[in-house]
């Protein structure tokens, strides 16, 4: 397909509503699932849980599902229509959110999150497949930074939304009432969002030949570059998914911070620089990543060692205003991960492997750093309890914070083969 047909194709012209469709869906997938952060002490209050427990309802019991159903979800996405996948995902997912308004026990939020976990399973690979559809290989780490967005606003509408809500109604009218309207976008997807032919950006031909899991899988491994730069997305992901979980409680407990409070302010910082970390990450990796493939990644591997310094500051300070203001660097730079990780993995995969590819990184990514991040820090919170009392929470934030050293490493080795991996097809 010639570059003037693909640009007259209505379809393709139609490609930014699809992605901000698509950002609008993500906003709310991070918003049901980050919700819980901001209510963890009110809801451990009530209930009588410990932080491991919180550690385990926040992180492992949803990345569990989440990340394992993610590839099978995946794999149906490569062979079949990928909107009504994600209208039909956003729907279950809202009402478990709103199921966990009534949890009586841990079990019966439990379950709950399993519910938000099996329903948001199918909602990134089949959007970074259609992306990669829409978007050219020149353009595709903007537009999935741009999807990506959903990842700061949802954790910043999440947050002043529970924050505030739990203030005036208590927290089980809070899961209710962001959970509830998702309902109504799922409907919006099914019928206005317009599925695109798979390789309509690139005039890449689909054969229509689906490669199993097992093959998806052997195929990407075989390739240096993903190894390290999905192992580098899950050890950066396992301390923001950390941090994100567990600053409130922080906030809270080393400077009695209240709910609606921490929901306006933390929730600026994440959502603003967050946002700017990620849109700024693509548009850097694009730039410089034009020129020389290595610096897709390498960009991502300087912004983590730059991170460092400022994570002491943010847990070694005992003012409540220079914590906040310490933040925003590690927030900006921390989210320059997300979009030419996503890309990268889509540019070294064939056409009908791409959302499996995204399942695969996403299994990889939310099982260390969602399923693990969260309850690494309750756990290590619990064990320095007796030595620091209140304050046990900032020392294990810190010391989770220091696996970014590591991350950038990898980032650093996959960049070096991400030239030779890449496919690039006329």
């Amino acid at each position: 397909m010639s570059s003037t047909t693909i640009e007259t194709d209505p379809i393709y012209k139609g490609r930014h509503y699809a992605l901000a469709i698509l950002v609008v869906i993500y906003t709310f997938n991070f918003i049901d699932r980050q919700i819980l952060s901001i209510l963890l002490e009110p809801v451990k209050s009530e209930l009588g849980l410990s932080d491991t427990a919180m550690g385990m309802l926040t992180g492992f019991a949803f990345a569990m599902f989440y990340a394992t159903l993610g590839i099978p979800i995946a794999r149906f996405a490569d062979r079949t229509n990928r909107r009504n996948l994600i209208a039909g995902a956003l729907g279950i997912w809202s009402i478990f959110t709103a199921l966990s308004g009534l949890a009586q026990n841990f079990w019966h939020l439990l379950a709950a999150r399993i519910g938000v976990g099996v329903g948001e399973a199918g909602c990134s690979p089949p959007a970074h497949s259609m992306i990669a559809d829409y978007y050219p290989a020149e353009q595709r780490a903007t537009a999935l930074g741009i999807y990506s967005l959903g990842i700061p606003f949802g954790i910043m509408f999440g947050l002043f939304a529970g924050g505030w809500i739990n203030e005036l109604y208590g927290w089980r009218t809070a899961f209710f009432l962001v959970g509830v309207p998702g309902i109504l976008l799922a409907i919006i997807t099914r019928f206005t969002l317009t599925e695109p032919p798979r390789g309509l950006a690139e005039g890449r031909v689909d054969t229509g030949e689906q490669p199993s899991v097992r093959e998806t899988l052997r195929f990407l491994w075989a390739k240096k570059s993903f190894r390290h730069m999905s192992f580098a997305a899950a050890l950066t992901a396992f301390v923001g998914y950390g941090f994100i979980t567990w600053a409130p409680s922080f906030l809270i407990r080393s400077f009695g911070m209240g709910t609606g409070e921490i929901g306006t302010w933390f929730g600026l910082i994440l959502g603003v620089a967050g946002g700017i970390g990620i849109a700024l990450g693509g548009y850097m990796a694009d730039k410089f990543g034009a020129k020389d493939p290595k610096w897709f990644l390498w960009i991502t591997a300087i912004a983590l060692l730059i991170i460092f310094p400022f994570n002491i500051l943010v847990y070694t300070s005992t003012d409540s205003k220079m914590v906040l203001v310490a933040m925003i660097v590690p927030v900006i730079l921390g989210n320059f991960y997300q979009a030419t990780t996503f890309s990268q993995t889509q540019g070294i995969s064939e056409l009908r492997m791409r959302a499996v590819a995204a399942g695969i990184l996403l299994f990889i990514l939310n099982m260390i750093g969602l399923g693990l991040g969260p309850q690494f820090v309750g756990i290590v919170s619990d064990l320095l309890s007796d030595r620091y009392g209140q304050e046990s929470l900032r020392y294990a934030l810190l010391i989770c914070s220091l696996v970014n050293l590591w991350a950038a490493w990898h980032y650093f080795i996959a960049g070096r083969h991400l030239k030779d991996d890449l496919i690039i097809e006329g």
